[in-house]
């Protein structure tokens, strides 16, 4: 569809023809994707459960690489000789870098006019800088001495090359998510975001249990371990092929409907309203209406005069200034909830990063420290086996615990998921702080895949219920209730945020206390923070009715 000059001479017409005749200007396969109601909003329709879980198949890929990091990337940096040093170094730039652009990038994909659609080239960038941090990291030492025979020269490069392999894949890793959350947001009705959601967490943990399973085999002794360098190319072969596949998939699951703009005129259709404020001509249609930003007939004239288009311009460029003032400016129910989400993120990883670690010192009274040909060691190595088993445990219940909350969301809504996930994990890591013992710390282990499933579905939830809640506002209020209007992927990319700080919060104070207190602080931190989001989730967010 062209916006001609006299087309806005005149009057504009009814929003819902508008609605049609953009949908009739797309793709055939596009045009399909919507159906036009009799308030003119545009609604996506009913998407097949093949399809969502074709969808989150990304994020089954993405977990079974994760798992099979958090298994094998201290071996890898141990065996090419890094500094004990440099380990915080390792584990805080990726969460500094994805938290000072992640936002930038998901207000980004919101303005994205690709003809594939607004987030998808993201998740395939993202997908593709996932591998290569893979290949680097798994692959590095071998790389190097393949390149350069300087003893000296090939301990310094296989160290840099394999920690930016580590920072590379982290970064993506983390920052995939958004974008994933976002497209499921984008192409699909409020029911099917929810199918959507437990979808997603159902694959999470089962890619992070099968990851798990990967990393505890012995490849060494099969055929292809034989036929290969070391047991680290084993691992990258399986973790790039699954990653692939299952990217593929995902990719292919549901088509977007892309933001065009086809000429300079079309520009001001765009909307600025607040600092925070994002809108594109897509997210107008949708809503039933179209509001210029130019309160003046004649500089529709001349779009490159108008300081709204220009504006817009200066906005789709943020800086790290304007982003800032973007996280700040969100309305307090959604800064509630990223607080919430802050919380719980720094509890889970508090357990979860250490966990092996809990199990090797305090659970089977081990040493890392020990010779290692001491028994010492030995009961320590047992340890870390046994906290692999118990992620393993952690993964699986996950996966369960998705298809329960199905059932129980009826009967205790959204507050009581939430609710639940933060009181029985704080429950779970206190007595497994207080009572280290083998059998009850394993049994324990199946309620932390509660909180998992709980941080990647009831948050991401809840922003549909907000986002469903001021599209209804813009329904009933016309053109006054433009003001509410706020891009999907920004929230869900500030949403996820929260993780990589909880990361830098975690690297910089944790590890200070484990050096002090022992790897028991570790469990008992997580109790206590979670306990307190506990209490943050049942007073301080709001749920809508």
């Amino acid at each position: 569809m062209t916006l001609t000059k006299e087309s806005f001479n005149g009057a504009l017409p009814p929003a819902s023809e508008l609605a049609k005749s953009y949908l009739d200007s797309t793709e055939e396969k596009d045009a399909s994707l919507h159906s036009v109601t009799r308030t003119g909003a545009v609604v996506p329709r009913k998407r097949a459960v093949g399809r969502l879980v074709m969808h989150s198949m990304a994020m089954f890929g993405r977990e079974f690489c994760y798992a099979t990091e958090a298994a094998f990337v201290t071996p890898v940096l141990l065996s090419v000789g890094l500094p004990r040093n440099f380990y915080s170094l390792v584990w805080l730039i990726s969460p500094i870098l994805g938290f000072m652009l992640q936002p930038v990038v998901g207000s980004a994909s919101d303005h994205c006019t690709c003809s594939w659609g607004r987030r998808r080239p993201y998740i395939l960038g993202l997908g593709i800088i996932m591998l290569l941090g893979m290949a680097l990291y798994l692959n590095g030492d071998v790389m190097i001495s393949a390149v350069i025979e300087e003893r000296h020269s090939r301990h310094t490069w296989a160290i840099v090359v394999t920690m930016l392999g580590v920072v590379l894949f982290d970064f993506a890793a983390d920052f995939i998510d958004g974008p994933i959350k976002a497209y499921l947001f984008d192409v699909c009705s409020h029911q099917d975001k929810e199918k959507g959601l437990h979808y997603h967490a159902l694959l999470t943990g089962l890619g992070g249990a099968l990851g798990y399973l990967t990393g505890a085999m012995d490849w060494g002794k099969t055929v292809l371990g034989q036929s290969l360098a070391s047991e680290f190319q084993v691992i990258f072969f399986f973790a790039a092929l699954v990653f692939l596949i299952c990217l593929i998939i995902h990719l292919r699951s549901i088509p977007e409907v892309p933001l065009r703009y086809e000429n300079e005129e079309t520009k001001i259709l765009l909307e600025v309203t607040q600092s925070y404020k994002y809108s594109s001509i897509e997210e107008e249609i949708k809503n039933g209406y179209l509001k210029s930003t130019c309160t003046e007939l004649k500089a529709a004239a001349n779009p490159g005069k108008c300081s709204a288009t220009s504006h817009t311009g200066d906005q789709r460029r943020m800086t790290l200034r304007s982003l800032m003032k973007t996280i700040l400016s969100m309305p307090p129910h959604y800064r509630c909830l990223c607080v919430s989400h802050l919380f719980g993120w720094m509890a889970f990883l508090a357990n979860m990063l250490f966990f092996t670690d809990f199990m090797g010192q305090v659970v089977y009274q081990g040493s890392p420290y020990a010779p290692h040909n001491s028994t010492l060691y030995i009961t320590y190595r047992k340890g870390v086996e046994a906290g692999c088993w118990g992620l393993c445990i952690n993964a699986i219940s996950s996966s369960v615990y998705s298809y329960i909350q199905k059932i129980l969301l009826p009967y205790i809504g959204l507050k009581g998921l939430y609710f639940i996930g933060y009181l029985l994990f704080g429950l779970s890591t206190g007595l497994i702080g207080l009572f280290p013992n083998f059998y009850s710390t394993l049994a324990l282990c199946s309620l932390f895949g509660v909180m998992s499933s709980t941080l990647y579905t009831v948050p991401f939830h809840l922003i549909a219920e907000y986002h469903r809640e001021e599209e209804n506002l813009k329904l009933q209020e016309g053109e006054e209730a433009g003001k509410y209007e706020r891009g999907k992927g920004i929230d869900c990319a500030a949403l996820t945020c929260m993780v990589q700080l909880a990361q830098i919060i975690l690297g910089v104070g944790l590890g200070l206390l484990v050096s002090v207190a022992g790897s028991a602080v570790t469990v008992i931190s997580a109790s206590t923070v979670a306990l307190i989001g506990c209490c943050f989730v049942a007073f301080c967010v709001r749920y809508v009715e």
